[in-house]
């Protein structure tokens, strides 16, 4: 494949978002001549040193309700435009990544500069909202559906997505793909299962989609049912204060140990602590946490949602959550607690992204969608 200059765009990203786009950079450097990107705020400041790429900075600011959520959306979509235009010529390919699905001002630029498109889907931005009872779901569901009419190509992490996220439609322009791999020498183990306390925890945004509240909701079960079960989350986000109080309300904080923000570099240490992580979400795409759990020998119990039952086999990889209701919650870590062979679920996980998250393997992937554009 003649390799072409690379764009990459994303909406201004947080600290979470900066490990997925690492790894697409990581990838495409082998694959592009040149790469550019175009993000903000956490993102910007994180890869603003990066010497492999030109990397280009845009701010976003919030807003109190949605009229001033709106205006200041479309402020960030045109200088997110009017930087695309600024490189437009440098670049032969654009991929809008984090983000990216529903920023339809850049996309039309995008188009009108005659450059192929590709929408990579990191998550889904309608699910978010939906998930979260955002009254500006239903017109961020139209961006995102003119977008992927727009696309020359949309790439997502699972089959199950095409249907999840209803993109049937669009299946002749979908590749199935994830940007997804392990630093194996840091996420490997470093403490036996057996000789790691009953910690249950999870890491992650603490936000609507992500099941978190739920999570913590199920505390009082898990404690009343199983015993010396002690608790973590890490994390940060719009429900942290709630999840304070309510830990605060039911006399939890002895239980609890609240971290907030894991930096990525000391993820291995707490995963290699746990005997159980919990991933309770309304909605997914490929969470980067349960792959680097289980290169940990930490075994996983999640909602069967977007890429997770393409590796979380009940009682094979990991464990399914049949609902993310507390209830459902409180029983099924209590189940896997008890669960006579755990050792053999975290060794099979270990063996399964071992096998298919190398380095090596996600560029492959890559190098064919890229060079079919």
């Amino acid at each position: 494949m003649k390799k072409a200059n690379i764009g990459i765009l994303t909406f201004p990203i947080r600290d979470a978002g900066n490990i997925p786009l690492l790894n697409l950079v990581d990838i495409l450097h082998l694959l592009a001549n040149d790469i550019y990107l175009i993000t903000g705020s956490d993102g910007y400041t994180f890869f603003g040193g990066d010497k492999r790429i030109y990397t280009y900075g845009v701010e976003h600011k919030g807003g109190t309700n949605a009229f001033t959520r709106i205006i200041h959306y479309i402020y960030t979509q045109l200088k997110i435009s009017y930087k695309l235009v600024k490189v437009g010529g440098q670049v032969d390919v654009w991929i809008f990544f984090i983000g990216g699905d529903s920023l339809v001002l850049p996309m039309l630029t995008a188009k009108l500069l005659r450059k192929k498109v590709v929408l990579a889907f990191a998550g889904s931005s309608i699910q978010t909202l939906k998930s979260a009872n955002d009254n500006l779901f239903k017109p961020v569901e139209i961006l995102s559906k003119i977008n992927c009419i727009l696309s020359h190509r949309i790439i997502v992490y699972s089959k199950n997505l095409i249907k999840e996220w209803n993109l049937e439609q669009h299946r002749n322009k979908i590749s199935i793909a994830h940007k997804h791999f392990l630093d194996f020498a840091k996420f490997k183990i470093k403490k036996q299962l057996a000789e790691r306390e009953n910690l249950v925890g999870y890491i992650g945004r603490l936000s609507e989609e992500k099941g978190t509240l739920n999570f913590v909701k199920a505390i009082l079960g898990i404690s009343e049912k199983g015993g010396d079960i002690k608790v973590l989350i890490g994390g940060d986000g719009q429900l942290q204060n709630k999840i304070e109080r309510y830990l605060d309300e039911n006399n939890l904080n002895n239980k609890v140990e609240l971290t907030g923000w894991i930096p990525h570099d000391e993820l291995s240490d707490y995963l290699n602590e746990l005997k159980l992580l919990v991933l309770p979400s309304y909605t997914e795409g490929l969470p980067n946490i349960m792959l680097e759990a289980m290169a940990c020998g930490t075994p996983v119990l999640a909602t069967p949602v977007g890429g997770i039952p393409d590796l979380i086999k009940d009682e094979e990889t990991g464990f399914i959550l049949e609902d993310n209701s507390p209830e459902r919650i409180a029983e099924n870590v209590i189940r896997v607690l008890k669960y006579p062979d755990l050792d053999r679920i975290a060794d099979n996980a270990k063996a399964l992204v071992a096998k298919e998250y190398t380095y090596e393997a996600a560029v492959e992937r890559y190098k064919k969608i890229m060079g079919g554009i």
